[in-house]
């Protein structure tokens, strides 16, 4: 699979190899594309590129030394017996002193189990060796908990280090969209099964239907991503059952802190430490209505499963685990039948919308400057008031609200006069943004009706979107 997207962080590494004394970390969950990104950036450049595994520490030394000698081209440290990382990092620094170098070591926190001192030798090693000899370090890891101890915290022997940090994040659905041969309608659909995790993506190619690819790589016990949820909580060492029962509330439909704590039968008190983990690890997300001045302390939070695929997963899989050990994948294919569209597939498509929207904006297509992007909704998240996406301008006093319609046929006018209503009507909005105008817009995938486009034609105000673009053939 070609290497998609990831510019600015890109351009973000480039400029700190341009830099004295460079120290990157980079983190992000397993499948994210982390490796993928810095072999990218690596190309044409003098590197060093050590992939850690757990296996014990003098095993490791010697394979960095393998590294070594195949980026030197000097055999004879293939050969050489090293017992102490600092005499590589020593010969990492010396070679080539005027030329610029790259020491990537990839899964850090796999050398942290090995030897929990490694923090201290790897910041000796900057302090008095790399730092000003030409090299730029970048330190890359899965298991976000060991790389914000090790590496980010305060009280990791490299703090105070580092010159840059990024988390990867999945890759939007523009970026995909825009290498991709699928239609729109096929590429929500696979968006609303893989996300944006780069991983996921190679297991779903353009040539193929996705119930088929669903078959061979999801409801096969042989499929890849059959047990994935499994690995990534079991990889960050977190007992699983617990956050299993969370996650499945909530992809069941319950969002609320109380409902959730109630169907597990918990106090509310209870739950806030699994949903913090699960949401630092990205499996979950903590929404609020875009009104909410102080989002972090407002009371209005739902919860929502923000992976699609683990989201997928236990909607499609975790439920019929018993039927699909017995390969009685038909009656997972039933359960799809009956609702992925006008259930799973839409409730992504609000996302997809966000991300469009989003991008247009980027592009200049629609002049307004996002300050935060979001929904609103009154009270109950399934109540009659609820915006699918609304975003804020604080720049131009501007808010923007529209309505995501997935429907096989075009969307008519009475979406957009309902969406007036709902914004006329919602107090809240109008104490939160006083005085800013209002830009509607209408996003759907099969295009619009006459009389839709007739009241488009009518205003200024109302901005309908076919798929990602801006409808203007009026």
């Amino acid at each position: 699979m070609k290497f998609i997207g990831r510019q600015t962080e890109l351009a973000k590494l480039n400029s700190e190899y341009r830099r004295d004394g460079s120290f990157t970390v980079i983190y992000g969950r397993r499948r994210i594309g982390k490796t993928t990104l810095i072999k990218e950036f690596l190309r044409g450049k003098t590197a060093f590129y050590f992939l850690a595994t757990e296996e014990m520490e003098s095993q490791s030394i010697k394979r960095l030394a393998g590294v070594v000698a195949r980026t030197t081209k000097n055999s004879l440290l293939q050969k050489a017996e090293f017992t102490d990382w600092m005499d590589l990092f020593q010969i990492i620094a010396d070679y080539k002193p005027e030329e610029k170098k790259v020491l990537v070591i990839d899964e850090f926190p796999y050398l942290v189990k090995t030897n929990p001192a490694f923090p201290s030798v790897l910041q000796n090693a900057w302090d008095e060796i790399l730092k000003d000899n030409n090299v730029m370090m970048i330190l890359s890891g899965s298991l976000i908990g060991m790389m914000q101890k090790h590496a980010l915290s305060y009280d990791s022997p490299l703090y105070g280090r580092r010159t840059a940090q990024m988390r990867l994040a999945p890759l939007s659905f523009t970026e995909i969209y825009a290498v991709q041969s699928l239609s729109f309608d096929n590429a929500v659909e696979q968006y609303a099964v893989t996300g944006g995790v780069p991983k996921y993506l190679e297991f779903f190619n353009d040539n193929r239907g996705l119930i088929e690819q669903l078959k061979d790589n999801v409801l096969s016990k042989s499929g890849f991503l059959y047990e994935e949820p499994n690995f990534l909580l079991k990889s960050e060492s977190i007992t699983a059952v617990n956050y299993f029962s969370i996650i499945k509330t909530i992809s069941d439909g319950n969002h609320k802190l109380g409902k959730i704590a109630g169907i597990l039968g918990q106090e509310t008190s209870a739950l806030p430490p699994y949903l913090s983990t699960l949401a630092d690890l990205g499996f979950i997300e903590k929404r609020t209505p875009i009104t909410e001045k102080n989002p972090e302390k407002s009371r209005k939070g739902l919860y929502f499963i923000s992976d699609n695929y683990i989201r997928f997963w236990f909607h499609y899989v975790y439920p019929y685990k018993g039927e699909l050990e017995l390969d009685n994948i038909q009656i997972v294919l039933d359960e799809i039948g009956k609702d992925f569209i006008e259930k799973f597939v839409a409730f992504a498509y609000e996302d997809i919308c966000k991300d469009i929207f989003v991008n247009l904006c980027k592009k200049g297509s629609i002049s307004f400057t996002p300050s935060r992007v979001g929904s609103y909704w009154l009270n109950d998240f399934d109540g009659n008031t609820e915006i699918d996406v609304m975003a804020v301008d604080h720049q131009n006093k501007q808010i923007f609200a529209g309505e995501c319609k997935y429907h096989a046929k075009p969307v008519d006018a009475p979406v957009y006069y309902a969406l007036k209503e709902k914004v006329a009507n919602a107090v809240e909005i109008r104490r939160a943004f006083s005085g800013y105008s209002v830009i509607y817009g209408i996003f759907s995938k099969s295009g619009f009706t006459k009389r839709m486009i007739d009241a488009a034609e009518e205003t200024s105000e109302l901005i309908l979107i076919n798929e990602d673009s801006i409808y203007t053939k009026f």
